[in-house]
């Protein structure tokens, strides 16, 4: 029995030096492939969870915008990728520009002309006129 789990440790460990892929199902990797592969995944992660924190910021943002434009949600996220276009601003940047500018605090002037010429137009076009 110990000598099982022994082998079976054993394959364990040995499996951890190897990548499985369809293109090649057991390649050997070197202490370095394995550490940079490592490094790799941990990035993803760290892209991943910025990635969610930046969804986040931009829905709220898209919120404030439904609520003070008086704009549908689906205007609301054009209107901000609008500002963050003709501002040549990052998306979350203006998202977290607007946030921001809801709790009283100021939205830098171009991206409060862009926003109201946004807020123009998808008023148009949520209330076209008869």
């Amino acid at each position: 029995m110990e000598r099982t789990v022994r082998l079976v440790r054993l394959l364990v460990l040995a499996m951890a030096f190897f990548t499985i892929s369809k293109q090649r199902p057991l390649h050997l990797l070197s202490a370095f492939d394995l550490a940079r592969e490592n490094e790799l995944l941990h990035e993803e992660i760290e892209q991943l969870k910025r990635a969610v924190a930046s969804h986040a910021v931009i829905d709220q943002a898209i919120g404030v915008l439904v609520a003070i434009g008086r704009i549908a949600p689906e205007e609301a996220w054009r209107a901000l990728r609008d500002v963050s276009q003709r501002t040549n601003t990052r998306l979350r940047t203006v998202a977290e520009h607007v946030l921001d500018f809801a709790q009283g605090g100021a939205l830098p002037e171009p991206e409060m002309l862009e926003l109201e010429r946004a807020f123009q137009r998808y008023r148009k076009c949520s209330h076209p006129t008869d």
